[in-house]
């Protein structure tokens, strides 16, 4: 069932929370309590985030069907649809993030100039769905597959506002929105402010044990770009194998994410 077994305990937590949202969604009506809901979890879903990053990569499942079933749930947790970081992350920026005029997460503005992170996270996040989509148009086929499960998705969505508004609003709808920006303010801390033509000094790396293991080694992100196909948990030892030719400032232990610039 799944490709790698490495993925049954961070698949497990994620369905485990889908429960929970539901469960909330379901039960509670006081807006308090939504609210309160609502911000405890901003982070663990945030986290989410990285895991459905790692799914687009490699896919979870040997079934198709079961992938999208996963697909729908972690759109519910992040904003991010089937397909959408295929074509906007895999077939976008990992092909082209040494070059900030065609970068799909690019951190430059037109003029050469570096982005805020506020004005990144913004304009990653407002133009995520339409990067994706004319990336897609090279990919016919991931483009029909972004399109009808992106619907599909949002016919359900549409469904739990109907059925109950407010805990749809706070439980799926703001959390969804909120951490498609998070996302977006993330991958700032990826590569910004690093101009270069090697992919070696192109990304900055962080090896803390905590931010590994809640996103799934996305800290190794130099190994990651150097073999993008590579399982999540294979990233550590690729990063030791290349941790040589890594300039010693892109490498840091942080327990978050802090701003580069």
């Amino acid at each position: 069932m799944f490709r790698f077994s490495a993925d049954r305990i961070p698949v497990f937590f994620v369905l485990a929370f889908s429960l929970l949202d539901f469960a909330v969604y379901f039960t509670v009506d006081n807006l308090s309590w939504l609210l309160i809901y609502m911000v405890v979890t901003i982070v663990p879903k945030g986290c989410v985030s990285a895991w459905n990053h790692h799914h687009q990569h490699t896919k979870t499942f040997r079934s198709t069907a079961m992938n999208r079933v996963l697909e729908f749930f972690y759109a519910l947790h992040t904003g991010v649809t089937t397909n959408l970081w295929v074509l906007h992350h895999v077939l976008g920026h990992h092909r082209n993030f040494l070059d900030q005029t065609r970068d799909e997460s690019g951190w430059q503005r037109a003029d050469g100039t570096n982005m805020s992170v506020l004005e990144y996270m913004f304009t990653i996040a407002g133009t995520a769905y339409q990067r994706g989509f004319k990336v897609g148009k090279e990919f016919p086929r991931l483009q029909r597959q972004f399109v009808t499960f992106g619907l599909i998705t949002l016919l359900g969505v549409v469904a739990l506002c109907v059925y109950r508004p407010l805990p749809a609003l706070l439980v799926f709808i703001l959390p969804m929105m909120m951490n498609l920006l998070f996302t977006a303010w993330v991958t700032f801390d990826h590569h910004s402010g690093l101009d270069t033509d090697d992919q070696m000094e192109a990304s900055y790396n962080n090896t803390s044990k905590f931010f590994n293991l809640m996103t799934g080694n996305l800290g190794y992100h130099t190994a990651h770009h150097y073999k993008q196909g590579l399982h999540w948990s294979k990233l550590p030892e690729l990063h030791r194998q290349l941790e040589d030719r890594i300039p010693a400032e892109l490498v840091r232990n942080a327990s978050f994410v802090l701003t580069t610039t």
